[in-house]
């Protein structure tokens, strides 16, 4: 079971090591820019996926997902009281996502571009990221949560 979890992470890590959208960022890459793209993705995932699956189960992916954040920014070398801290910071940052996510198809691409920089510094390239998002969200739809629980996957969308 541990495993399905672990599938789902690495999938959604490598979704945010996609090149293509490193290039359209402002700042160089660093780990919040990177972890920013990555609650994106996971935002998106929780939102599809969440009329097919129990709470309980999602919540699991959830409480995984965020355990692997943490030890990520333990392998940084932060200490324990800022590694709360930030965790705090970056599950706050997460639920703002997801309220921005959730009205996702109401939304009109100049408030969609705008929501990226808010979170992201891309400024001019806003359009790109709202069009793959876009692009990932119905990638998400026409595909079952299990393509993601059985081992790390090729995207094309």
């Amino acid at each position: 079971m541990k495993n399905e979890y672990l599938n789902i992470y690495n999938n959604l890590i490598k979704l945010t090591r996609n090149k293509l959208l490193f290039e359209k960022i402002t700042k160089e890459d660093s780990f919040s820019q990177r972890l920013m793209i990555f609650l994106f993705h996971f935002a998106f995932f929780l939102k599809i996926y969440k009329k097919d699956n129990t709470k309980k189960y999602l919540q699991k992916i959830y409480d995984f997902n965020f355990k692997q954040l943490e030890l990520s920014v333990r392998e940084i070398g932060y200490g324990d009281s800022i590694i709360n801290k930030k965790m705090k910071q970056y599950v706050n940052i997460f639920y703002s996502i997801i309220d921005k996510v959730e009205n996702w198809e109401k939304v009109n691409n100049a408030e969609k571009c705008k929501i990226f920089s808010e979170f992201i510094e891309v400024h001019k390239e806003a359009v790109f990221f709202v069009n793959y998002f876009e692009k990932y969200r119905l990638f998400l739809l026409n595909n079952a949560l299990n393509h993601f629980r059985k081992d790390v996957i090729s995207f094309k969308f």
